[in-house]
């Protein structure tokens, strides 16, 4: 009975042991504990003794969330737009790997943690995504930053880039400038130079 009393009301880490629980195998006497999350739990006096058990299980729970997350960001739209621009540069797999990671295009080691990613591109804006200045260079915060979808559709290696009184523009630019239908301009530019079909 000394050996029971000596035990109640003791702590263990979060644990304070309440009352005696039924002897587990062997005859192995189990205590019943109270966590200070609220939970409960019965574990061996042994286990309490050698520190191999001192929460209810939260602490484990709350330790392994830390480590697998410290931000709290994933369900934001600049987490995704993170992982995302990691897959197309890493993941042989990922549809879009043809065109950045089996071109070389790579994600500066700084950006390995999305922490120091979102250090130096700040949250996501709306109707935004990562883009880069330089369509050959890679993920890094000298050659990036958040554009809209239009920014970024004229920034494709496939757009027609059209060099005119010493300014290089992509057709959709130079269309936009001189109010001329694209599908007309490029007609024009079968048959003709620059100077000559941008002043038809």
């Amino acid at each position: 009975m000394a050996r029971v009393l000596g035990m109640i009301g003791k702590r263990f880490g979060r644990l304070t042991v309440i009352s005696r629980a039924e002897d587990g195998k062997g005859g192995r006497t189990r205590w019943s504990c109270a966590c200070d999350c609220g939970g409960t739990t019965t574990t061996s006096g042994k286990n309490l003794r050698r520190g191999h058990t001192n929460s209810c299980g939260c602490l484990k729970s709350e330790r392994s969330s830390e480590a697998h997350l410290t931000h709290g960001m994933t369900s934001t739209r600049t987490y995704e737009s993170w992982t995302a621009m990691k897959k197309r540069c890493t993941n042989h797999n990922n549809p879009d790997y043809e065109n950045y990671g089996g071109r070389g295009i790579t994600v500066c080691e700084r950006w390995a943690d999305f922490e120091n990613f979102y250090a130096d591109m700040g949250e996501r804006p709306d109707g935004m995504s990562i883009e880069r200045s330089d369509n050959n260079g890679n993920y890094c915060p000298e050659n990036c930053s958040w554009d809209n979808r239009k920014a970024q559709s004229r920034n494709r290696r496939s757009n027609v880039i059209i060099k005119y009184q010493g300014e290089a523009r992509c057709m959709k630019d130079w269309a936009e400038e001189l109010g001329i239908n694209y599908k007309t301009l490029w007609g024009r530019l079968q048959n003709h130079p620059p100077q000559i079909a941008f002043n038809m």
